[in-house]
């Protein structure tokens, strides 16, 4: 109940701040942040619960961002309903995708989510209606009142969004699928010896992890107002959405979102004072000080810190 309160009081605050007059700027690298907030705990639903590492996160963040778009083309859609779709995208190809690469474990299973990325990538380019290689302009309807601007809109949106995905990974954890995935992460042999229905569970994270990943993906047309397979299906939300739990902690959902903070954070401060091509570096130093100095991320060291401090 506290966590919800305490959510309910965030997007208040939220929506507080988007109708104030804070510069435009904090809107635009914030609204970047909190997606990455998403991705995170999304992408930690199947790869820190469950310890199956998916480096196909751009596919379903694309699969996302295009339904909306084709929604938008072809009904003139809200922006909550191509939400939706984005969300039934990324769930429905996340249920694809496990169904087709799930028995598949380690590196085997990394590379067939890389597989995906290049196919969806591939099937957007060739399709003339979204604009193919070169991309699609869009032309946005009147900002919904009482925002100024779609910075400050989309703002407020993807904050609400941000608290529903953590709301769902926190209740994943603590239920009887946590425990499940936690025993497939442990020893899936193990776990298949003990009546634990593994397939089950990997499918329900697979759907809900894309489904959250789609939704992510559906206002990214909005917010740039344009749209091209290149950057869309980029894997850097890949790179970001990995590192952001490594560097939080992977065993908590509090941990992805965390990670996603400090390390969004600092690639837009990065971009602003250096350049924008100094965030995969800045990525790179990260994960290996945190893997090399702290592997189970900042929760791990908070955690750690606590133990030396109660002796």
């Amino acid at each position: 109940m506290r966590f919800w309160i305490g959510a309910l009081l965030l997007a208040i605050a939220a929506g507080a701040l988007a109708v104030s007059g804070v510069n435009e700027y904090f809107f635009f690298a914030a609204y970047v942040v909190i997606t990455y907030i998403v991705l995170a705990t999304a992408w930690n639903i199947l790869g820190g619960y469950a310890g199956y590492v998916n480096f196909g996160t751009p596919a379903f963040f694309g699969s996302g961002a295009y339904a909306a778009v084709v929604l938008f083309q072809a009904l003139g859609a809200p922006l909550v309903v191509q939400i939706a779709a984005g969300t039934a995208m990324g769930a429905a190809l996340g249920f694809g995708v496990g169904v087709m690469t799930l028995r598949l474990r380690g590196i085997f299973f990394a590379i067939a989510t890389v597989a995906v990325v290049f196919i969806m990538e591939t099937l957007m380019i060739n399709w003339r209606y979204v604009g193919g290689a070169t991309g699609l302009q869009l032309q946005r309807p009147e900002v919904m009142a009482p925002f100024a601007t779609y910075a400050r809109m989309l703002f407020f949106v993807m904050t609400v969004m941000a608290i529903a995905a953590v709301g769902i990974a926190r209740y994943i954890q603590t239920s009887w699928v946590g425990r499940g995935l936690r025993a497939v992460r442990d020893s899936e042999e193990a776990a298949e010896a003990n009546g634990v229905p593994t397939l089950k569970l990997k499918l329900i994270a697979c759907v809900v992890s894309g489904g959250l990943m789609g939704a992510a993906g559906a206002p990214m047309p909005m917010y740039l107002s344009f749209i091209e397979p290149a950057s869309t299906f980029s894997l850097n939300y890949a790179i970001g959405a990995l590192a952001a739990p490594m560097i939080g902690g992977t065993i908590h959902w509090l941990g992805p979102v965390i990670g996603a903070i400090v390390l969004a954070s600092l690639q837009q401060i990065v971009t602003v004072t250096i350049s924008g091509e100094m965030n995969v570096l800045v990525v790179g130093v990260l994960l290996v000080l945190f893997v090399v100095l702290a592997p189970d991320g900042i929760l791990g060291l908070f955690k750690r810190w606590l133990k030396s401090s109660s002796r």
